[in-house]
């Protein structure tokens, strides 16, 4: 019970429709697996209802919120709301992301109103997040904020939206973790790679037109450890860490999980 009684914010905790477990999901299971009392945030209220089932049916707290990250008045709303019913936040998960689905290309290709989206889901979502936790985090002298970005950031990911802002949500958990150390506050980020998750599998499933198989096997083959993908499950349990008192001399760090893909970039 590695987070007992903490109260975790995890934005981004239902999924999208697919036949795997999401990071955002599989992390607010873990969080409440551990002690926490999470409360469950995604614009669709529906699937964070239905994340907050799962929890409670293994005798887990949970409580879902509705928020949109590309609205500033939602997102202050979620955190008022959270605040409302347990007083504090003791951690703060990010979550959120889009490529594809958001209408990610190669820079020659994508549309302005497609970029300005990815921009305002993938990182100012994150920016607006902490923008209205921190204070509360400040107040209370404690907090642990972990971002998910990407391997993307680091490799040569061919479309533009999504490499960009994820190399930005280190660079805005890097400027967190210096800013907010005095309070007590610790900030990290996680860049999972190749992923079997509904995010990163069926979306591509469904732009691309290929079976989830054929995706899948060749996602697979490029994976060192194993030659197979990760899970929502490894990057929940990256940030369980990251969250727990285990990590309290850790902030500002960068953390692959990946299957050593990392190690091999450049070679």
């Amino acid at each position: 019970m590695r987070l007992q009684d903490r109260v975790a914010m995890v934005v981004g905790a239902g999924q999208s429709p697919g036949e795997t477990m999401g990071n955002g999901r599989a992390t607010a299971l873990v969080f409440a697996r551990n002690g926490a009392n999470v409360v469950a945030v995604d614009r669709d209220l529906g699937s964070a209802e239905e994340t907050v089932a799962m929890i409670r049916d293994e005798g887990g707290r949970a409580t879902a919120l509705a928020a949109d990250v590309t609205d500033e008045a939602a997102v202050q709303a979620a955190v008022a709301e959270c605040l409302g019913q347990h007083g504090r936040i003791d951690i703060l998960h990010n979550n959120v992301g889009i490529s594809l689905a958001g209408g990610d290309a190669e820079i020659t290709e994508i549309t302005v109103e497609a970029f300005d989206h990815c921009v305002a889901v993938n990182l100012r979502g994150m920016v607006l997040t902490c923008k209205h936790a921190l204070p509360s985090m400040r107040a209370q002298g404690s907090g642990a904020i972990v971002n998910i970005s990407s391997l993307a950031a680091w490799s040569a990911y061919p479309l533009v939206a999504y490499k960009t802002t994820k190399a930005a949500v280190i660079a805005l958990t890097d400027q967190l973790a210096i800013q907010n150390a005095r309070h007590g506050i610790r900030a990290n980020v996680i860049l999972p790679g190749l992923m079997d998750t509904p995010m990163a599998v069926d979306t591509r499933v469904k732009v691309l037109g290929q079976s989830r198989e054929d995706i899948a096997a060749a996602r697979d083959a490029k994976v060192p450890l194993g030659r197979k993908m990760g899970t929502g499950w490894d990057i929940a349990n990256a940030a369980l860490f990251l969250c727990s008192d285990d990590a309290s001399f850790i902030t500002g760090a960068a953390l692959p999980v990946d299957g050593g893909s990392s190690v091999s970039l450049g070679t």
